[in-house]
């Protein structure tokens, strides 16, 4: 039998790889995704494609991998997060890029979340008004900031009730923490006092011969 998949706490070794997190930011991720490369370059590359594949695309040949690439996560994530937590903690998943309504809405962090377990607190409090182009598909220097997200979300009022004791924001790939430092202003905002941390199927790195200083 396999060993479960452990988080990996963000820490002093790597947070310099994620240009907007700091030291007091608590961030765990599962694996690591290689930047710049295709699908077959590792099991996570391919994970991480699937899960990405749009919802106008369902007719496409291999699109039923999105949904297996969800139910897996799912089982890592399970595997990797203590249930004593889990029993107390709200899961926030990070809204998609597209809001509610739009062809290409994409749900997948919900789903995931939601099939973690069916007795955990899964909650999309933040939500996204007007939709963007995926930050995954800009240029370099055209990535949205913190300021520009925060301004584009809303808190979902009937979903804020009652109050978390602790919130994990879950996502699917940690790349500069833009999305992360802004769900978590949002959400500090509100619930000034509970403690707030991410979880991440998993995190960018650069390939070795590549120079990241370019990215944004």
């Amino acid at each position: 039998m396999a060993e479960p998949v452990r988080l990996t706490e963000i820490d002093e070794t790597n947070v310099g790889d994620h240009s907007y997190l700091s030291a007091d930011d608590s961030c765990y991720f599962l694996f690591e995704y290689t930047s710049h490369r295709g699908y077959s370059f590792s099991a996570t590359n391919n994970l991480i494609s699937n899960l990405k594949k749009k919802p106008s695309e369902s007719n496409r040949p291999g699109y039923h991998y999105k949904g297996q690439a969800i139910a897996q996560c799912a089982v890592h994530l399970r595997g990797a997060i203590h249930p004593d937590w889990l029993a107390t903690a709200t899961l926030v998943p990070a809204p998609p890029s597209k809001a509610i309504g739009h062809p290409d809405y994409d749900d997948r962090v919900e789903r995931i979340c939601r099939l973690v377990s069916g007795n955990i607190d899964v909650r999309s409090i933040v939500q996204q008004v007007n939709s963007t182009t995926a930050a995954h598909e800009l240029g370099q220097g055209q990535r949205p900031r913190i300021d520009d997200l925060v301004q584009n979300y809303r808190i979902a009022e009937n979903l804020t009730l009652p109050a978390p004791t602790a919130i994990a924001i879950v996502d699917d790939v940690l790349t500069n923490g833009t999305h992360f430092k802004a769900m978590h202003r949002v959400l500090s905002a509100r619930y000034p006092q509970v403690p707030i941390s991410g979880i991440f199927i998993a995190r960018r790195v650069f390939p070795e011969d590549e120079n990241p200083f370019g990215e944004l």
